[in-house]
């Protein structure tokens, strides 16, 4: 397993080892201790399993104050997974990083606790499953405009299929006193 860094300090590509023979392919999608290794030791509570058709996109979502990290991998089609750091006074607020994530790739994005996520869905249709460190809880989510100009997202698609939560969602500026604080 690989970990590669990003331009956001704590998103990382995961790039896990894949054994292919005849029969198929073999790889691990998470080891606890192999991540602890590399720094990572992180306690999954949760697993979420979406599936979405092209042109969907779902996000940019944070859960505050339990901000959840995220191991993201699409187990079918391809998506472009987004992160944005939200933590307020960090010297990357308002960044964002984007990678194809694919069934044929396998790469994984994790998106530590703090950052928002989000995904577009870029071939026919999309799985994609995620590991949570912390319980979803309703009364904590946070809906940030997909298309927040003071973001800037360069997202593969124009006019993308949304949920009503996401339509209605408000820019960064608007949700100031809500989002985290950056503690370097």
């Amino acid at each position: 397993m690989k970990l590669l860094t990003t331009t956001l300090p704590g998103v990382l590509i995961v790039e896990p080892a894949v054994f292919r023979d005849e029969r198929g392919f073999f790889l691990e999608v998470f080891h606890a201790a192999k991540f602890a290794d590399r720094g990572l030791e992180v306690v999954f509570v949760q697993d979420n399993h979406s599936m979405s058709r092209q042109g969907t996109l779902r996000g940019l979502h944070v859960q505050l104050p339990r901000s959840q990290g995220k191991l993201v991998r699409c187990t079918e089609g391809a998506i472009f997974d987004v992160a944005v750091d939200i933590r307020r006074g960090s010297p990357t607020f308002g960044r964002w990083f984007g990678v194809e994530l694919s069934a044929t790739n396998f790469r994984q994005l994790w998106v530590p606790p703090d950052f928002a996520h989000g995904f577009c869905v870029t071939s026919e249709r999309a799985q994609v499953e995620y590991k949570c460190t912390e319980l979803y809880e309703p009364a904590s989510d946070l809906a940030i405009a997909w298309n927040d100009p003071a973001i800037g997202i360069d997202w593969p698609v124009a006019d993308p299929v949304l949920s009503s939560k996401d339509r209605e969602a408000k820019r960064l500026d608007e949700l100031a006193a809500r989002l985290p604080v950056y503690r370097a």
